[in-house]
């Protein structure tokens, strides 16, 4: 489980390092269509999208949910190709934490509210 919290956060900082030390000339490099295209925001406030926790199925490693501060929970069962929401129709939209039962994979347990303590703190409610 270890190394699957270890992939993703690498993964998540290498790609940004590697995009951010990118110069110029490595841009021109690229073919015309892929040169053209540039990261930018797209989400509603500068603070969006905020991953605050993962839950690994500790019996099935391709199973597991990631919740947003920013708002709800995502679950996937195929090693992160796809995603479904599966907290829509919950009172509550920021996420804080999230825990896997380890007796029961089936039981998904969530502390709603954010746990940043800034301008974009969200409260829970259970």
């Amino acid at each position: 489980m270890k190394s699957i919290y270890l992939f993703l956060l690498s993964f998540l900082l290498l790609s940004t390092i590697s995009y951010a030390q990118k110069d110029k000339k490595e841009d021109d490099k690229k073919p015309a269509l892929e040169a053209g295209l540039k990261f930018r925001s797209i989400g509603p406030a500068f603070m969006s999208g905020r991953v605050s926790d993962f839950a690994v199925n500790p019996k099935n490693h391709s199973e597991y949910y990631v919740s947003f501060a920013s708002g709800h929970i995502w679950k996937t069962v195929n090693n992160g190709t796809t995603f479904k929401p599966v907290f829509d129709k919950q009172t509550s939209y920021s996420i804080g934490c999230l825990k896997i039962d380890p007796n029961n994979p089936n039981v998904v347990w969530t502390g709603t509210g954010e746990n940043n303590h800034q301008r974009s703190v969200s409260y829970g409610d259970g």
